[in-house]
C-alpha cells in the first residue's frame, strides 16, 4: 500500500473507482499506549492519527460533511467535489475527551452512534469483559457446543488463542447466551465487568453536552447493542424503533441516523435495512467495506463504511483506500452490494 501511495496509483485509478465519497468509521480515540495483550486494539486510534487522517482528507480534496448532507450529495451531480463523513460507534467517553478537540481544531462535523441502553448506564460491554477475563491470566473453563473447554491464559500466546476461539464462538451464538457466558468467565477470573460502562462510556449529561455543540450529531445504535439478525422480528424492530424514540426524548430533537451493531452481512441484512427505513432514519450504516456511489442514494439504509483501524494507523493507507481501487477488487467492481 505504501508503494502504491508513493507511485500515486490511487490518484491514477481514482477517476474510475473513487465514487462520490466515503463514510469513515471509528470507535475509541485515546492516546493511551497499547498493552501487550490488546485484542480490542483495532477499535482504538490515537488522537494524533485522527488529526493526520483529517489533514489527509483535506489535502486529497475532500469536503468533510455531516451525515445530514450525505443523501443530497449522493443524489447530486456526479462531478461534484468528493466528500467524507466521520462517524464513531458506541459513545465512548474518549470521544468527548480526545476526539472532540481534534474535530474542533479542524471545524469538522462528525456523528456518534449511541445505544440508548448505554446512555442510561445499562451497557454490557462484553467484548471488553472478555478481554479483561482473559488478561487476568487465570485458567478459564467454558462449555462450548456441548463440550467443556479449558483455556490456559498465563502466556501471551495462550491469551491470544483463548480470545480467538472464544470471541468468534460467541459471535455465532444467541446474544443473551453469549453475554451470560462472558459474565461467567469474568467471575472465574475475578474481573469486575460491572464497572466497564462507568469507566468507558459517556454519561447522559455528557451526551447531551456534546450534542448541543455545533459539530456533533448523535445517531442511534439500537438499545442494547445486539446483533439484530440474531433476533426475532418483534425484538429486532423494538431495538431499532426504541433506539430512535429514546434518544429523541433524551436530546429533545430528531434522531435521523442509525448504525447496525457489528454491522457485517451476518449481523444486518434486508430485513434490518427495511426496518430501519420504516423507522424513519434518513441513513443507516453498516460495517461492510466500501465507498459511496450515486447508486447508494437508492440504498440509504445499507451504506458501507471505511474503517480507520487502530492496528494500522497510517494515513497513506487511508489515501489508497479512498482512491477506491482496493474496494473495486474486493467487491468484483460492483459499486453497490447489499445482499
Amino acid at each position: 500500500m505504501a508503494a502504491f501511495y508513493k507511485a500515486r496509483g490511487h490518484k491514477l485509478l481514482a477517476r474510475f473507482t473513487r465514487g462520490r465519497g466515503a463514510i469513515l468509521m471509528l470507535h475509541s480515540v485515546s492516546p493511551e499506549p497499547s498493552p501487550q495483550f490488546d485484542p480490542n486494539g483495532g477499535l482504538r486510534v490515537n488522537p494524533d492519527y485522527l488529526d493526520r487522517a483529517i489533514r489527509l482528507v483535506k489535502s486529497e480534496g475532500y469536503d468533510i460533511i455531516s451525515l445530514d448532507e450525505v443523501p443530497a450529495r449522493l443524489k447530486g451531480p456526479a462531478k461534484a467535489k468528493p466528500f467524507v463523513a466521520f462517524t464513531l460507534d458506541d459513545g465512548y467517553r474518549d470521544n468527548l475527551v480526545h476526539a472532540l478537540p481534534v474535530f474542533q481544531r479542524h471545524q469538522a462535523p462528525f456523528c456518534i452512534y449511541v445505544p440508548t441502553g448505554f446512555a442510561h448506564g445499562r451497557a454490557d460491554l462484553w467484548w471488553f469483559g472478555l478481554e479483561g477475563a482473559i488478561a487476568a491470566g487465570k485458567p478459564l473453563a467454558l462449555a462450548m457446543d456441548g463440550r467443556q473447554r479449558r483455556f490456559e491464559c498465563r502466556t501471551l500466546a495462550g491469551k491470544e488463542q483463548a480470545w480467538h476461539e472464544i470471541y468468534w464462538w460467541l459471535r455465532g451464538i444467541d446474544e443473551d447466551e453469549a453475554r451470560g457466558a462472558v459474565h461467567r468467565l469474568c467471575a472465574q477470573a475475578g474481573f469486575d465487568d460491572g464497572g466497564l460502562a462507568r469507566e468507558r462510556l459517556m454519561t447522559l449529561d455528557e451526551i447531551r453536552w456534546i450534542a448541543a455543540g455545533p459539530l456533533c450529531t448523535i445517531g442511534a445504535h439500537t438499545v442494547n447493542h445486539y446483533s439484530l439478525a440474531k433476533l426475532d422480528a418483534e425484538r429486532c424492530r423494538e431495538e431499532i424503533v426504541r433506539s430512535k424514540t429514546g434518544l429523541e426524548e433524551l436530546l429533545g430533537k430528531p434522531v435521523r441516523h442509525f448504525s447496525y451493531p457489528y454491522g457485517s452481512s451476518s449481523d444486518a441484512g434486508a430485513r434490518e435495512f427495511e426496518m430501519a427505513r420504516q423507522a424513519g432514519f434518513a441513513t443507516a450504516v453498516t460495517t461492510r467495506k466500501g465507498l459511496l456511489f450515486g447508486d447508494h442514494a437508492l440504498y440509504l439504509a445499507a451504506l458501507p463504511r471505511l474503517s480507520l483501524n487502530g492496528e494500522i494507523q497510517d494515513e497513506r493507507l487511508l489515501a489508497v483506500l479512498l482512491g477506491g481501487a482496493p474496494f473495486a477488487l474486493l467487491n468484483g467492481f460492483r459499486r453497490v452490494s447489499v445482499s
